[in-house]
């Protein structure tokens, strides 16, 4: 390493740490690529997106540290992907092998026992000795084990590639679960809200505001229309929340057809008014079932607001939105709770 870039990382070390220390931001390898590319200013984007971020909170929410750094910084190939891939392939190379090996045991198997048919013919019409016809007894029976050997192995190798598998799709399962984003409508998923609001709780949580909302009367769209039908409508709500995430307001999929979205410092009255303008928006959308070109007008949704008090836990905190929502369904849907 040069002299002058040796200076110029050690200028960034310095401004990256101190940040990191005032938004609580452990100082973990990724954190801090994030922050040193931040320091740096070598990526407008980033420098934005953070800004924005760090504008409307305490804190650097984890959740959205992690997208950054995603989004900005981290190369595409994670880590865990390389490795599954690694494993995959690693996995199919021995099952070819395998299966290679016991083709050329059953093709030289064959080619033997073709031999010695035609050798016991021979025996037949010559009239050979005891002692040939059990030499050629010897060799079938040699060549039977040998083949037994290699379709054992075979065997084996394809149960051992059964158990790789399970492993790799409960990995996968898990990588899924971990990943920050519902792949459905683009939305955050459940177990980044989790983390996020956690997080969030953990701060200076004056004014923080959560908003539940529930797709009204969804099951009928399933039943009516069919699942194709379901998920577009999934689709086109999530696209209402993903475009209502701003001033600091982070959307997720909470659940099936139940969304949520959590805004600092904002609270009670001016997050019910996000909420009335996002439930508005939702009550204009223009569906078409796309296989009888049949117009769908009737989506709605139903919205509870609770706002973070004193002594609120995170159980308490969600409870009191979902006990608004639960109010807004009962008093007719395609409302705000509180009024």
């Amino acid at each position: 390493m040069s002299k002058s870039l040796f200076v110029e990382s050690t200028k960034h070390l310095k401004k990256a740490v101190p940040l990191m220390m005032k938004y609580q931001v452990p100082t973990t390898p990724t954190n801090y690529a994030l922050w040193y590319s931040y320091v740096t200013g070598e990526v407008p984007e980033l420098t934005a997106e953070l800004d924005n971020v760090l504008s409307h909170h305490d804190i650097l929410p984890p959740i959205q540290a992690q997208s950054l750094y995603r989004n900005f910084v981290a190369d595409k190939l994670e880590s865990s992907t390389w490795e599954m891939r690694h494993n995959i392939e690693a996995m199919l190379l021995d099952l070819t092998q395998s299966l290679k090996d016991t083709h050329v045991d059953t093709s030289n198997f064959q080619s033997s026992l073709d031999k010695t048919f035609s050798e016991l013919e021979n025996v037949n019409s010559e009239g050979s000795s005891v002692e040939e016809v059990m030499n050629l007894i010897r060799k079938l029976v040699g060549g039977s084990k040998a083949i037994r050997h290699s379709t054992q192995f075979f065997s084996s190798s394809l149960n051992n590639a059964q158990q790789e598998i399970e492993s790799l799709k409960s990995q996968l399962a898990q990588s899924q679960r971990l990943a920050l984003y519902d792949s459905l409508t683009g939305l955050l998923n459940r177990h980044s809200f989790d983390a996020e609001l956690t997080a969030l709780l953990e701060a200076d949580n004056q004014g923080l505001c959560l908003i539940l909302a529930d797709i009204d009367h969804f099951k009928s769209f399933n039943d009516e229309y069919g699942h194709l039908l379901g998920d577009q409508v999934l689709k086109a709500v999530g696209r209402r929340f993903l475009d209502a995430s701003r001033d600091g307001a982070s959307a997720y999929r909470f659940g099936g057809e139940e969304f949520a979205i959590l805004i600092p410092k904002s609270g009670l009255r001016k997050a019910r008014q996000y909420a009335e303008t996002l439930r508005k928006l939702i009550d204009k959308l223009s569906l078409r079932d796309k296989r009888t070109m049949k117009p769908i007008d009737s989506v709605s949704a139903s919205f509870g607001v609770s706002e973070f008090v004193n002594g609120d836990s995170l159980t308490s905190f969600i409870a009191r939105a979902d006990e608004n929502l639960y109010k807004a369904k009962e008093l007719g849907r395609n409302i705000v709770i509180p009024r």
